[in-house]
């Protein structure tokens, strides 16, 4: 895949730096386009050596009948503009092409996915006319991926700070996946639920949310409609999904899951939501003694058990089992007593906390086994879903 990077003279062009940097560790190739006033804060052998990629500043670089900016544009498969400011979105709205950036995205074929990264002074980018051009180039396919707040280079506070490299990345995956999913929503549960003892403690289990959040991930990137309902973890939420819910009890994650699962095509219960409950929780913490302490628990709602008796007759439900021996065994005792359509299930002594997964996509009709980081099976999770 080749990623041609447009850079203009925005402070946050050291940004740009690592972007290209991270692109090149993503095995993408690289062209990168520097306007004249860009290469005035970094020289292009910056970006030409982290990138290991060629550099275009001139328009008139014109050799052996090789046209710089009709040459690059048919090549692009994506084109990325980090950081953009607002005179060059201004002269892109408008159709001007006065340097061989802009030159480059007029000739882009209609097709060519196109992702901006507009960053600048708050008021700059609050300014009406700023906002009318992000919203023609929103008419005109272009995918702006929203600057951060904060402090800013110039000592305001405000929007318009340069966002999170790996947010353009995934801007970049986004836009570069084939959408299977369009037209459909996904409901995906993921990480522990916690269950109060008193106010400084609870019951909870190892589950990391690494699998859910990448499933999620995975599903927006295909064209879903994606919702995440998420218990307690460390993890930032995946970029660009439409709905973020946190809830942290089993009861909270029964009534997310119950007052949303109607109106979703599909619904994937990877979250390791506690079977038991403390029967009686302490509104002070409970004080140590000499004596042993009894904690009574109740069965917790089973949530996967009530959407395999309410759903749709079109709605496909996966529910995750995570076990300790006989995987393969109490993954298909699970499938038929919870009415699913499909049960993900795996050594829970292996994959709970890793980046990695072993695990065996069972239906009712066969058994795959899935295999390698848990971006990888979810995406195999995803399409054999929609293959089968």
């Amino acid at each position: 895949m080749n990623i041609i990077v447009g850079v203009t003279s925005g402070i946050a062009i050291y940004k740009a730096v690592d972007l290209v940097s991270k692109l090149r560790k993503n095995k993408f190739e690289i062209d990168i386009i520097m306007t004249e006033n860009a290469t005035k804060m970094i020289s292009p052998v910056v970006f030409s050596a982290v990138g290991n990629c060629p550099v275009y500043t001139d328009t008139f670089n014109v050799k052996n009948g090789w046209i710089i900016h009709t040459e690059l544009s048919k090549k692009a498969d994506l084109f990325v503009l980090a950081p953009a400011t607002a005179n060059t979105i201004a002269k892109i709205s408008s159709g001007v092409a006065d340097n061989l950036l802009t030159t480059t995205i007029l000739a882009l074929p209609e097709k060519t996915p196109k992702i901006l990264i507009p960053t600048m002074n708050t008021r700059m980018y609050e300014n009406k006319l700023t906002q009318e051009n992000f919203e023609k180039l929103k008419k005109l396919g272009w995918f702006i991926v929203e600057p951060d707040s904060g402090h800013l280079a110039c000592g305001d506070v405000g929007k318009g700070r340069y966002p999170e490299n790996e947010k353009i990345i995934e801007a970049i995956y986004y836009m570069l996946d084939e959408k299977r999913l369009s037209g459909k929503k996904v409901l995906v549960t993921a990480g522990p639920t916690r269950e109060e003892i008193d106010p400084i403690r609870y019951i909870s289990n190892y589950s990391s949310g690494k699998m859910g959040y990448e499933i999620a991930k995975i599903s927006k990137r295909m064209g879903a409609y994606t919702t995440l309902i998420s218990g307690p973890t460390n993890l930032t939420p995946p970029y660009f999904i439409d709905e973020f819910i946190k809830v942290k009890t089993a009861h909270d994650m029964y009534t997310q899951v119950m007052n949303k699962f109607i109106d979703y095509d599909i619904i994937i219960m990877t979250a390791a939501v506690a079977d038991y409950t403390p029967k009686v929780k302490s509104k002070e913490k409970i004080k140590k003694s000499e004596n042993n302490f009894i904690l009574e628990l109740e069965r917790t709602k089973d949530i996967l058990k009530e959407l395999g008796r309410k759903k749709r007759s079109n709605q496909i439900i996966i529910g995750f089992a995570a076990e300790t021996s006989n995987i393969i065994e109490y993954g298909k005792q699970k499938l038929i007593s919870k009415n699913a359509d499909y049960i993900i299930s795996n050594d829970a002594n292996k994959v709970m906390g890793s980046d990695f997964s072993s695990a065996f996509l069972i239906s009712k009709d066969k058994v795959i086994q899935l295999e390698g980081s848990k971006e990888k099976v979810a995406k195999d999770i995803l399409t054999n879903i929609i293959n089968n």
